[in-house]
């Protein structure tokens, strides 16, 4: 996925009331931008910290300025880390595509937020004549507080468990059902639960397993002037 024009960079001042988050531009003057992440984002708020913005040109917009990109040094030098939430299911989706992740290919119908399960959407839907359907669901990763070990949740979820419950049904029907942790930071080596975090999420994601359903995680490659799905690493239950 290429950003449609050059971020601009600048120095995180503070994040707040979740979505808003001010910035002190490189280019001079401070800006108020919309952070598309409703997490904890720990590790990744510190003042000061570089991020790269997006800009919109869109006139009904309220906040022009999207944040997308933070850097952070977990001791192997600086990485950049992909904090907009609105962006895996395409990033995923594009990697099936492109063949990127194996685990996903032979289905030549790719359908995106498809009805499911109780008052749900599937994030991607796949599908092959004479093939059960596959269900695909996609949760955004950036937390990582020992290094190399990316870890979901950051904060409770809910939703979350209840996307897990969902997929186990659809195992339950005859389908296929796969949870994709898409990590976006090149800094990570492995992936596991917060179950500290949240215990309960821990608890759904074991009985998810239990039932059939599938767990990837992949990491990608970050830069200003994209973001693209790299190489599948291990997922430490």
């Amino acid at each position: 996925m290429q950003f449609p024009a050059p971020l601009i960079r600048g120095q995180l001042i503070k994040r707040y009331k979740r979505f808003l988050a001010d910035v002190k531009l490189d280019s001079g003057g401070e800006i108020t931008a919309h952070c598309a992440n409703p997490g904890a984002m720990l590790g990744l708020v510190a003042p000061g910290s570089p991020v790269w913005l997006s800009i919109s040109d869109n006139p009904k917009r309220k906040l022009k300025f999207s944040w997308e990109l933070v850097e952070v040094d977990m001791g192997a030098g600086p990485t950049l880390v992909g904090i907009n939430t609105g962006h895996p299911n395409a990033l995923v989706a594009e990697a099936i595509s492109s063949g990127i992740i194996n685990e996903l290919s032979g289905y030549p119908e790719m359908r995106r937020e498809v009805k499911y399960g109780v008052n749900s959407r599937i994030d991607i839907l796949l599908e092959k004549s004479g093939l059960s359907r596959c269900y695909v669901e996609v949760k955004n990763v950036h937390l990582m507080r020992q290094p190399g070990l990316a870890e979901f949740p950051d904060s409770v979820t809910a939703r979350g468990a209840k996307h897990l419950a969902e997929l186990s049904a659809m195992v339950a029907e005859g389908h296929r059902a796969v949870m994709v942790y898409l990590v976006q930071r090149a800094d990570a080596a492995d992936f596991s639960l917060a179950r500290d975090i949240d215990p309960a999420y821990g608890n759904a994601f074991d009985a998810a397993a239990r039932a059939g359903v599938e767990a990837l995680a992949y990491a990608c490659e970050l830069a200003p002037e994209g973001i693209e799905v790299s190489r599948r690493i291990p997922v430490i239950e």
